[in-house]
């Protein structure tokens, strides 16, 4: 059975289907439309994000089995496709849900003690102590949207400093040790915090909006390390600039290119532009899964994964 990778990913993922009796081909430099020409000869696939695996890709992988995303969304996979084709499709969230949540906590973290601003400062020959003074997360509400994998690594983390953990999601039934489920209305009166843990769809595309945000009862912090179309940054920016949002962490921006490379390739909106120059915004470029140990997590996951389906 041969599998075609078009990505470059931990060694482990070809070692594992190796020694399972697969056989490894790698292609991680030559343009779609050749890749098109030669990969009705593949069982196998395995990508990351560098191009969109549409329908007419699909179609013309007449004998393909699965493809294994090595990372935890599948958005850029026509999935309905694959579906009516059979081809079995795995990701890996599993695999960086720990450094998801850890992630978002150290956001969390730098914004309430102003980390970032301050260090700035401090560079600058500025010592400022009253103006950043800090908050402690005991006491607060932190409020999670999406309660699957990430959304439950993070409030695993957030069990230790005594604030109250609660979530919305989609499906019922889903309270733990660690955080409460409630009705969005509830989560948007209580929310001293909102963190996103969704995939996207369309239903979470434009999710936070001006709407949405207005909801809420009380100034929040914005915590994004999902996906960043889920955020209007138009609307955002003017939240934080009236102070309905008082900081924000976004590791996924509304701009991203699908193939999460690049990002300022093309002129920027004047939102983007705004949102640069704000002191309580921390910028990450979609790394909040990307960690030395989730390399390899991510990478066994799939190798498990297909191994455990599909047969050489």
């Amino acid at each position: 059975m041969k599998v075609l990778h078009l990505d470059a990913n931990h060694d482990v993922l070809a070692e594992m289907l190796e020694a399972a009796g697969f056989q490894n081909h790698h292609d991680y430099n030559s343009p779609k439309e050749d890749i098109l020409k030669t990969i009705a000869n593949y069982d196998g696939l395995i990508v990351r994000s560098r191009f969109p695996i549409d329908e007419p890709f699909l179609k013309a992988a007449k004998n393909l089995k699965f493809i294994g995303r090595v990372g935890a969304g599948l958005e850029n996979i026509d999935l309905e496709v694959a579906q009516r084709l059979n081809i079995a499709c795995y990701n890996a969230p599993e695999g960086n849900r720990n450094a998801v949540g850890e992630h978002a906590l150290g956001m969390l973290l730098s914004l309430f003690n102003h980390m970032n601003r301050a260090d700035q400062q401090v560079r600058n020959g500025i010592w400022l102590r009253e103006e950043n003074r800090g908050l402690e997360l005991e006491g607060k509400t932190v409020g999670l949207i999406g309660y699957g994998n990430m959304g439950k690594s993070f409030a695993r983390k957030l069990s230790g400093f005594d604030c109250a953990v609660i979530f919305h999601d989609l499906k019922d039934g889903l309270s733990d040790e660690n955080a409460r489920q409630v009705s969005l209305k509830e989560l948007q009166e209580k929310s001293d915090v909102l963190s996103l843990h969704t995939p996207q769809t369309p239903l979470t595309m434009n999710m936070v909006d001006k709407e949405f945000i207005a909801a809420f009862k009380k100034p929040f912090y914005l915590i994004n390390t999902a996906r960043g179309k889920s955020v209007v940054t138009a609307d955002l920016v003017e939240a934080l600039e009236s102070k309905k949002i008082l900081g924000a962490g976004l590791d996924v921006l509304e701009y991203e290119k699908s193939s999460f490379t690049s990002l300022f390739d093309t002129d920027m909106p004047l939102a983007f532009k705004k949102l640069l120059k704000m002191d309580n915004i921390i910028l990450s470029p979609h790394v909040a899964g990307w960690t030395v140990e989730s390399k390899f997590k991510l990478a066994e996951v799939i190798a498990i994964k297909i191994i455990k389906n599909h047969k050489p």
